[in-house]
């Protein structure tokens, strides 16, 4: 039988672990040779059970990943097993959801199955990329190298995300403090202002007629407006980005809008040369990483692309430089590289290369959206309180001007 021991070390830090054998009585003779003291021992039906609920339950982050990929790349440099890296990593990880799936992939290895099958049962944390770097090197015998890649991947797409959070922080905080603002102006100061000239008997301008009209309109069914905003934004929200065809829609109409379409072709791109030189250097058939490459990119045209070049193109004897030149979304530097390297037989490398080129020109890009779009919100918040007013100013020095 399996068993999963609590014990406390003798310094008293407690440590998990799992331990095979034919009764209780055995276990705690181990722990006790060990000098440990038992805190709870489980049976590993009971606890694979419990494993599975705290996975599910926890989110894996893409700092887990990135932890979990070096630390193993590094275990295995220096020569420990796998067995005793993943003992280590379940005694010393505290985060519930990563010390959940050690523990499962503990459980794996001990019955013979193999390290990416481990991976394959949790999609929502390991992408198919991931899944088949794994399983790629260990075939070929080269998982450590494969660890490696992997944690430089994830490092690079992490500091990624985070450089856009940071470059998109402003112009969003700017953004709803604008609407706040012209929530408060429209909903509470304007009808207010609208009801003084109204009840007064002065015939102000067309111009305020009409803001003034709005004002009062939007004082009167405030709630019900705000309602109806904070519904459709949330619903908006739902279909773009949570629904199969919303991200579509989404992502072939953001992907003409000027310089944003821009910054995410660079991504997508930047994303398809890592991944497909990272399968290609792991040893998997070229038309297989396409189409693993194709659902990485994030990008539905590039997507497409990739997915007719593997099953239109290649597929069809089309060399790799022939069947990307029949794609236009991809830039013609692109494809030239491609074809030349395909030539001379190093096609990962020069992959590997235009990633990292992609990576200093998404900087650049994101760096010229973000100085566009701060004095584009700066002057379209301008022009609204500005309206709103003139609308105030105008009729006032029309009144004072009547004395």
């Amino acid at each position: 039988m399996h068993f999963h021991y609590t014990a406390l070390q003798s310094n008293g830090k407690i440590i998990e672990g799992d331990y095979e054998a034919a009764r209780p009585a055995d276990v705690l003779g181990y722990l006790a040779g060990n000098g440990l003291k038992p805190i709870s021992l489980k049976t590993i039906k009971d606890f694979e059970k419990k494993s599975r609920f705290n996975i599910f339950g926890q989110a894996i982050t893409t700092e887990d990943k990135i932890f979990l990929t070096k630390y193993l790349a590094l275990m295995m440099k220096v020569g420990t097993d796998l067995f005793k890296a993943i003992d280590i990593l379940i005694a010393d990880f505290q985060r519930p959801g990563l010390k959940s799936f050690l523990i499962e992939m503990r459980m794996a290895l001990e019955k013979g199955q193999q390290l990416n099958s481990v991976f394959y049962r949790f999609p929502k944390f390991f992408s198919p990329a991931f899944i088949n770097l794994i399983k790629a090197g260990e075939i070929s015998g080269n998982l450590e190298k494969v660890f490696e890649k992997l944690s430089v991947s994830l490092q690079k797409e992490q500091n990624l995300k985070q450089q856009i959070k940071a470059a998109i922080t402003y112009p969003i905080i700017l953004l709803i403090a604008s609407v706040a603002i012209l929530f408060i102006l429209v909903g509470f100061a304007l009808p207010k202002i609208a009801g003084v000239f109204s009840s007064g008997g002065f015939d102000p301008p067309l111009f305020s007629k009409i803001v003034f009209s709005i004002g009062l309109f939007v004082g009167d069914y405030f709630l019900i407006i705000l309602t109806v905003f904070i519904i459709l934004t949330a619903s908006t929200w739902f279909f773009a980005f949570k629904t199969l065809i919303g991200k579509k829609i989404i992502s072939r109409f953001a992907v003409r809008i000027p310089l944003v379409g821009e910054v995410l072709k660079k991504i997508a791109i930047q994303r398809f040369a890592s991944t497909f030189s990272s399968l290609l250097s792991a040893g998997m058939p070229i038309i297989e990483s396409l189409e693993i490459t194709a659902d990485a990119v994030g990008l539905q045209e590039l997507k497409d692309s990739l997915l007719r070049i593997s099953r239109e193109g290649l597929s069809k004897g089309l060399t790799i430089g022939e069947a990307f030149r029949k794609e236009p979304i991809f830039p013609k530097v692109v494809v030239n590289l491609i074809a030349i390297s395909e030539k001379a037989g190093h096609i990962e490398g020069v992959l590997f290369t235009l990633s990292e080129f992609y990576e200093s020109e998404i900087e650049s890009a994101i760096k010229s959206l973000v100085s566009f779009l701060e004095p584009i919100l700066l002057l379209g918040i301008g022009l609204i309180i500005g309206t709103i007013a003139l609308s105030i100013i105008v009729p006032i020095y029309q009144l004072v001007g009547q004395f």
